[in-house]
Formats: structure tokens, C-alpha cells, sequence
């Protein structure tokens, strides 16, 4: 059982998985940060210097009646609070995430056909070739050039 766990974990496709997660958890602090630390501030300055981490709703006021100045301040009197203003952050890295993977994948379809279109098909075999071949590598038949 233990060979069987070793052979499912060391192939190549579950490794991929695993460094794509690591990848992502670091892409995803790096919008995170992004966000919270570039994007925000300006926005918040724009519109009458709100921090949009402060932004939230008191929904049961805590020992201290409020209202209270920060969400730190009516954490600390143990109000109950929607913090709508993390939500607002979620949302935008979340957009900027998608954008960014948006730009990816245009850029790898586009590679991709380039790279189709560098091959070309042996009329005897069928078989894709480099479109510079004179000799198809898979029936060994010679091909005209074009």
C-alpha cells in the first residue's frame, strides 16, 4: 500500500498540481498586498481619504456604545460588525486576479497558434510535421518543398 501511495504522489501530474497551488498561494498574497497596499490607498484618498478596511456596519454595539472611529476600536469594545470594506478589498483582487489570468491565456493561445502554425501535415501519413521538414520523420517519405 505504502509503494502504491509513493507511485500516485511521484507522478508528474500530481507534482504539477502541487507547484501550481504553491504558485498560486504566492500570486495570490502578492494581489493581496497589491491591492491592500497600492491600489486602495489612492482610491480611498479620492474619495475623502475613507480606508477601506475601516469601511463597516455596526450590527450589535458592544460594551462601549459607539460610534465608533476604527474597526479596530469596536473590536475592541466587542461590537459585532459587517466589514464590508474586506469584502470591497476581496473583490478587487479578485478582479485583478482574473484579469491577470485573462492576460495569460490570450498570451498562451496566442503561442499556440504560432506554434500550429509552424507544423504542417504529411500527405502520406497524415502525420504533423515541422513545416521545415523534407523528409516526414514518422513514414520517411520525401516531401516537396512548397
Amino acid at each position: 500500500m505504502l509503494k502504491d501511495f509513493k507511485n500516485f504522489i511521484m507522478r508528474g501530474n500530481v507534482i504539477d498540481l502541487a507547484i501550481g497551488i504553491i504558485i498560486g498561494v504566492a500570486f495570490s498574497s502578492i494581489v493581496n498586498s497589491f491591492v491592500n497596499d497600492i491600489i486602495m490607498p489612492p482610491i480611498g484618498l479620492g474619495l475623502g481619504k475613507v480606508d477601506f478596511s475601516n469601511l463597516f456596519a455596526v450590527l450589535k454595539q458592544g460594551s462601549t456604545p459607539g460610534p465608533y472611529l476604527s474597526l479596530a476600536a469596536a473590536k475592541a469594545a466587542g461590537a459585532v460588525t459587517l466589514n464590508y470594506g474586506f469584502f470591497l478589498n476581496t473583490i478587487i483582487s479578485f478582479l485583478i486576479i482574473a484579469l491577470v489570468l485573462f492576460f495569460i491565456i490570450k498570451a498562451m493561445n496566442k503561442f499556440k497558434k504560432k506554434e500550429a502554425a509552424a507544423v504542417k501535415s504529411c500527405p502520406f501519413c497524415c502525420s504533423s510535421i515541422n513545416i521545415n521538414a523534407t523528409k516526414c520523420p514518422n513514414c520517411t517519405s520525401e516531401l516537396n518543398q512548397p
